[in-house]
């Protein structure tokens, strides 16, 4: 008779853990002492499982409901973004705007249908990138001289007091009065490594062949690891890379060397890692996103993988960030995100992989229809025309500039 309590007891005990939304191996073990009853412990970790689980399912069901496709129509998913960022300057820009926004990038000016820019450029191959979209629009556009800013950081934050003025900048916070553009890298002049040592670039080429490494590593033939390859641009990386080294079975990330790379110290005390195509990415189904100086290069590229995009932090952008929208297709994670947190989202959706697929697939698709090069160029178009329309003088060609 004890041994049929015995084993009834422990029936309903794993019949329970099993009822249980698929907890932490660690946690679900229930115990045969005192009867064999589940512990306190193993209940209240169930507990906050569930609670968990009910959280992200709400976020993600609000984000839907909330959620309104874009029309790809004129780059129109982007026009926010364009009109946001000129309002500081609806009363017009004035010639001293412009000079002092010029001492802060490279003068452009567009003459008669012409480009010109100035001598001296900071980053040439950069410079490169975005000529190949100016010259190609400035037969259409009217006359008007820029300050475009090549290097990664903004510079005109109202924060710290400065005034407003014209400066153009790839990426940005909420805190600058900086002008979006659509960054050298979509053409010429991306991050230099090992695998693309003269820069990332030509990001119509890179749509085809991640989107064909999609292909080949279709959604159930991916590895179910997190993953990342990236130099330590930003300290925020270190608890992927730390959870890395403790759950290797997990997460698979690494730290690469870059330029500023002097000492193991830069990679937290490890031989650097072998950087990795972004085609070999597509192998993962989740893919982690961090910030580096200031907005990172890599996001638009992880989508293509149809893979799970982690994207860490809200407050870096590029122009195009703010059309795609968290829990929609991509999973938000806060750049003080603890190892242990990390775990947790990752194995959320290990135990949900089908609604993991579907953001993922809503991701890819976002920026396969609205992240065109056709896109990239319609921006610069809409942006210099509005830009044009608010300067308030007429621009003199400069005899030291040379003709694009």
């Amino acid at each position: 008779m004890y041994l049929d309590i015995y084993i009834t007891k422990t029936l309903l005990c794993l019949l329970y853990a099993f009822a249980v939304v698929q907890t932490d191996e660690r946690d679900s073990i229930c115990t045969s002492s005192n009867g064999g009853l589940c512990t306190e412990n193993h209940n209240k970790y169930s507990k906050e499982v569930n609670e968990w689980h009910s959280r992200i399912n709400t976020l993600i069901n609000t984000a839907l409901d909330e959620y309104k496709p874009c029309v790809a129509k004129n780059c129109s998913c982007h026009k926010d973004v364009l009109n946001n960022d000129l309002l500081p300057f609806k009363s017009g820009i004035t010639k001293e705007m412009v000079t002092q926004a010029l001492s802060k990038g490279t003068k452009y000016q567009i003459i008669d249908g012409k480009l010109y820019r100035q001598k001296d450029c900071h980053f040439p191959a950069r410079c490169a990138g975005i000529e190949h979209y100016l010259k190609s629009l400035s037969p259409k556009l009217p006359n008007m001289e820029l300050a475009i800013n090549t290097r990664d950081w903004p510079q005109v934050n109202r924060e710290w007091g400065h005034k407003a003025a014209p400066v153009f900048s790839f990426s940005k916070t909420k805190e600058y009065y900086d002008i979006m553009y659509p960054t050298w890298s979509f053409w010429e002049g991306g991050p230099a490594i090992a695998l693309y040592p003269t820069g990332i670039g030509r990001w119509d080429q890179h749509r085809l062949s991640i989107s064909k490494a999609a292909d080949k590593w279709p959604w159930n033939k991916k590895e179910e690891k997190g993953f990342f390859r990236g130099s330590r641009t930003s300290e925020e990386r270190d608890a992927l890379i730390l959870l890395s080294r403790s759950n290797p079975e997990i997460v698979d990330a690494q730290y690469t060397k870059n330029q500023a790379w002097k000492s193991d110290s830069d990679t937290l005390y490890a031989n650097p890692a072998k950087e990795v195509t972004f085609e070999d990415h597509c192998k993962y189904k989740y893919l982690f996103n961090y910030r580096g100086v200031a907005a990172s290069f890599r996001l638009k590229h992880l989508f293509l993988c149809k893979s799970l995009v982690f994207h860490v932090g809200e407050d870096w952008l590029e122009f195009f960030y703010p059309s795609l929208k968290p829990w929609v297709h991509y999973v938000p994670l806060s750049p003080k995100a603890s190892q242990q947190e990390i775990m947790k989202y990752i194995n959320y959706f290990k135990e949900h992989d089908s609604l993991a697929k579907e953001i993922a697939d809503r991701g890819f698709q976002h920026i396969w229809d609205h992240l065109t090069d056709k896109d990239v160029e319609c921006y610069w178009r809409k942006l210099l025309k509005k830009y044009a329309k608010l300067l308030k003088y007429d621009v003199v060609r400069d005899i030291e500039a040379k003709k694009i």
